[in-house]
């Protein structure tokens, strides 16, 4: 590492060579060092990626200039805020993730031949396929295999797409967003996303048919952060419409804070109407969220059922899977 301060790292060039993948296992790197690359490029200090590794600062400082000195090319460097990988440590740390996501996986599948159940699933999704395809598919899965451990992240396409890449998903249903290589990625278009507006039942604009769309700016807003799809989306109704676009709005990718908003003020926010249906449903909120009526669709780019490119899936993974492409077909 770079500038390291008073645990010196030998200092490379950019020109020295790049190892090959082949050479890399004959290199001497063990799993212990595949884990630091990684923990590095996640936490972005060496002192964070010590205590993730439950090692010492000093000693992680080690670590990585032996890697270093395997290798032969720097790994990190010294920034104003921690450490940032060079283009090597970027490299070693896209194999490394390969490689420790392949061995998790040998660890799942064996695993699961001895139980004859069980195993592990990483799934992130968009929240209305999490709600109208995940849940559903989910609870089928657990009825067959009650020892079925799934972990899911419901957050915007662009994180869970990076998440999948990093090896933090099995897969995903979402959208590959625009600054990625779809190439990259395996994807199977599955559903339109459709979404609608809510307010507090009670609310100003509510009860008296189709809104006047001029009178939507004039109320307080909650959104997705800027650049969100649901967000540009409306952003693109509501110029196409000359309707002014809302001045005063709250940016939150909560769930739950745009609902708890919704609920105790006369802010509008965009959901989807999977959301919105279950909200508005005996699980939910009941009477306290209504869908505020008007004369325009939001109509979301379609959502896709991901994973990416030649990863091959656990079994379990691979059955849930399969449960989602089910739960399509029944729909």
């Amino acid at each position: 590492m770079q500038d390291a301060g008073p645990d010196h790292h030998p200092t490379y060039h950019a020109d020295m060579p790049v190892v090959g993948a082949d050479t890399l296992l004959r290199s001497g790197l063990k799993l212990a060092h595949m884990r630091m690359i990684v923990a590095l490029d996640d936490h972005g200090q060496v002192s964070a990626a010590a205590q993730v590794l439950g090692m010492s600062q000093p000693a992680a400082s080690r670590m990585i200039a032996e890697m270093e000195g395997i290798l032969k090319a720097p790994l990190c460097q010294r920034l104003s805020r921690g450490v940032g990988l060079t283009a090597y440590g970027r490299a070693l740390a896209r194999r490394a993730r390969a490689i420790l996501l392949e061995l998790r996986e040998v660890d799942r599948e064996i695993s699961d031949l001895r139980s004859g159940k069980g195993g592990s699933v990483f799934l992130g999704a968009v929240t209305a396929p999490a709600i109208e395809l995940a849940v559903p598919a989910i609870g089928k899965m657990r009825a067959d295999n009650p020892r079925l451990e799934v972990n899911i992240q419901v957050d915007t396409s662009p994180v869970l797409a990076r998440e999948l890449l990093a090896s933090r998903h099995d897969f995903i249903i979402a959208r590959i967003p625009d600054d990625l290589n779809p190439r990259q990625f395996e994807s199977r278009e599955i559903g339109i996303e459709k979404a609608c507006l809510i307010v507090r039942r009670g609310h100003p604009l509510a009860g008296d048919g189709t809104v006047p769309t001029d009178r939507l700016a004039d109320y307080d807003w909650v959104f997705q952060p800027a650049g969100s799809l649901l967000r540009r989306t409306l952003e693109r109704i509501f110029l196409s419409r000359n309707i002014p676009l809302p001045e005063r709005v709250l940016n939150t990718g909560s769930l739950l804070l745009t609902l708890v908003m919704v609920a105790q003020s006369d802010a509008i926010a965009p959901v989807s109407v999977e959301v919105a249906r279950f909200i508005r449903g005996e699980q939910g909120l009941g009477g306290a969220i209504d869908v505020l009526p008007i004369d325009f669709d939001i109509v979301v780019q379609p959502y896709s059922l991901i994973k990416v490119r030649n990863r091959v899936l656990s079994p379990a993974a691979a059955a849930l899977h399969q449960r989602i492409l089910d739960e399509i077909a029944e729909g």
